[in-house]
């Protein structure tokens, strides 16, 4: 469902791919908690597959529309299944560097427990005068916002009946 079949798939299977969304869409469009769920698959979280009767470009869609923007959840590092690297802040790397003025960049990264494009990186910014500002969130799109930008971008959909809008 997450995209439709090729051109050159089978008549049945392109047939079978419209019904299927079809009945997925009647689905969300019944559900008491259709709102919330396109809310949160538009604003909150870059979800995959077929939610709140969009598809993941359709989500992609709205959220440009509304300047949202989303960062995918990192369900590998949230479950420990990566390394134990942890984020390395700009000051702790200057500060690595004074204290430390003749080791290698390796040494600093070493330490840090880093890579050493990291170290490098920060160094260049430090050397340009840039500081890594902090990034101010964008504000969150209100609900009405999000389900007139649905309405634009998803053709055909059903009505949203027994919706629970969030105000």
């Amino acid at each position: 469902m997450e995209e439709p079949p090729p051109a050159s798939a089978t008549r049945r299977t392109r047939e079978r791919y419209d019904q299927l969304v079809r009945e997925a869409k009647a689905l969300c469009a019944s559900c008491p908690l259709f709102t919330d769920c396109l809310y949160s698959a538009v604003a909150e979280h870059d979800v995959s597959g077929f939610v709140a009767g969009t598809t993941a470009a359709q989500r992609r869609s709205i959220r440009n529309l509304l300047n949202v923007e989303v960062q995918a959840d990192d369900f590998d590092q949230l479950a420990g299944a990566r390394g134990t690297r942890r984020p390395v802040s700009h000051e702790e790397v200057l500060r690595l560097r004074t204290q430390y003025p003749n080791d290698s960049l390796e040494s600093l990264a070493m330490r840090l427990g880093c890579s050493l494009s990291t170290v490098k990186r920060h160094l260049r910014r430090a050397r340009r005068g840039q500081s890594p500002a902090a990034k101010t969130p964008r504000p969150r799109p209100q609900v009405t916002a999000v389900l007139d930008a649905f309405d634009t971008v998803v053709e055909q959909h059903q009505p949203r009946r027994g919706s629970t809008r969030v105000a």
